[in-house]
C-alpha cells in the first residue's frame, strides 16, 4: 500500500527487530494520517529535490517495538510523527540543511555526525502540522544535543 508517490506502508514499518521478537508493528488510524503527513511533508520533497529514490532507515514504531529498542515512550516515531533517513550520495549535514532552509517540520536533527565523514550518522525530522511545528534545528552526538549544525552551535 503506498502512502505517497514514492513511500509504502511496509517502509513505513519495517524493523528487524519487530520482525525477531514478533511484534506487530502495524499504526492504527492516527499514526496512519501521521505517516501519510511526514511522506507529503518531509520524504517527497527530498526525494523530489535530490531526485534520487531512498527508503527510511526508521520511522514508524509502535508502542511496544519502540519500548524493545529502548526509545523514550514520548518519541514522535510512535505517533508517525518521525522518521529517520539518508539519502544515497549526499551528505547527512547538507541534507539536514536543505530541510531546514527549504521546508516546514517539527523538529529536525543531525544524529551522530562526524564532521569530515559525510555519511555518518543520520538526520531524524518529524513533522506534526502547519499550525503545531516548531522548527526546532538541533544536533545529537550520542550524549548531548545542541541547537543548530556543526559549525553554527553556540557554545555556552
Amino acid at each position: 500500500m503506498n502512502i505517497s508517490p514514492h513511500f509504502t506502508l511496509a517502509e513505513a514499518i519495517k524493523s528487524q527487530t519487530a520482525l525477531r521478537k514478533g511484534i506487530d508493528n502495524k499504526p492504527d488510524d492516527a499514526a496512519l494520517t501521521a505517516l501519510k503527513l511526514v511522506a507529503e511533508h518531509i520524504l517527497e520533497p527530498c526525494r523530489n529535490h535530490f531526485a534520487r529514490p531512498f527508503s527510511p532507515n526508521s520511522w514508524y514504531r509502535g508502542p511496544e517495538l519502540n519500548r524493545a529498542i529502548g526509545s523514550s515512550d514520548r518519541s514522535q516515531h510512535v505517533k508517525g510523527q518521525a522518521v529517520d533517513f539518508e539519502i544515497p550520495g549526499i551528505s547527512n549535514i547538507e541534507l539536514a540543511r536543505h530541510i531546514a532552509d527549504n521546508l516546514d517540520f517539527d523538529q529536525l536533527i543531525l544524529e551522530f555526525w562526524v564532521d569530515g565523514n559525510p555519511t555518518a550518522g543520520w538526520v531524524h525530522c518529524s513533522y506534526v502540522g502547519p499550525d503545531d511545528n516548531r522548527r526546532e534545528v538541533l544536533t545529537y552526538d550520542g550524549q548531548h544535543y545542541a541547537p543548530g549544525f556543526p559549525g553554527e552551535i553556540m557554545q555556552a
